[in-house]
């Protein structure tokens, strides 16, 4: 006999193998605990880009990283694109557009827990501003990113950014 199923539910598949319900999923949701053991990131459209750095430093993504798709200016989208595309084994993304009961388009769900994830996206967008940085005609702002580089720790900008950030509450403001 088939299982009842909620209208509109999905099953997802995780990248350990395991599925979740989309019902399961909530916006505010940063992680999901699996019955495999492991926590899961969880990332979703809506969630900002700020949820990963600081507003100042999304503004700066934004004014440089231009976009060829229609999603617009810069945005978590873009993030969890350079994360796939690094990780394409350990990120599933699902397009959960046609689903109205959701609240969002996009889903990303990880074989890495929310902090590991946290601390990837922030050195693949450090990767991504050294590489712009590197075709500006200033010197100077080269050599002063690459400076700034030498004393800059990913995972102690992580953790302080988290503390700041207070991710065990789903009332969080970007910093």
């Amino acid at each position: 006999m088939a299982t009842p199923r909620v209208p509109g539910d999905e099953e997802i598949s995780l990248p350990c193998g395991e599925s979740v319900s989309l019902a399961e999923l909530d916006m505010g949701m940063r992680e999901y605990t699996c019955s495999c053991g492991e926590r899961h990131a969880v990332v979703m459209d809506v969630h900002p880009p700020s949820r990963f750095v600081p507003e100042a430093i999304v503004e700066v993504l934004r004014e440089t990283v231009e976009t060829t798709d229609d999603a617009g200016e810069f945005g978590t989208i873009h993030i969890m694109g350079i994360v796939l595309e690094e990780f394409p084994e350990r990120v599933v993304a699902e397009d959960v557009s046609e689903n109205g009961q959701v609240g969002y388009s996009m889903l990303w769900l990880t074989d890495f827990d929310s902090r590991r994830l946290h601390a990837i996206v922030v050195e693949l967008l450090v990767e991504l501003m050294d590489h712009a940085i590197s075709h500006s005609e200033d010197s100077g702002a080269t050599t002063e990113f690459e400076e700034q580089m030498l004393d800059f720790d990913v995972n102690e900008f992580v953790e302080e950014y988290r503390r700041v950030r207070d991710f065990e509450s789903e009332f969080d403001r970007p910093a």
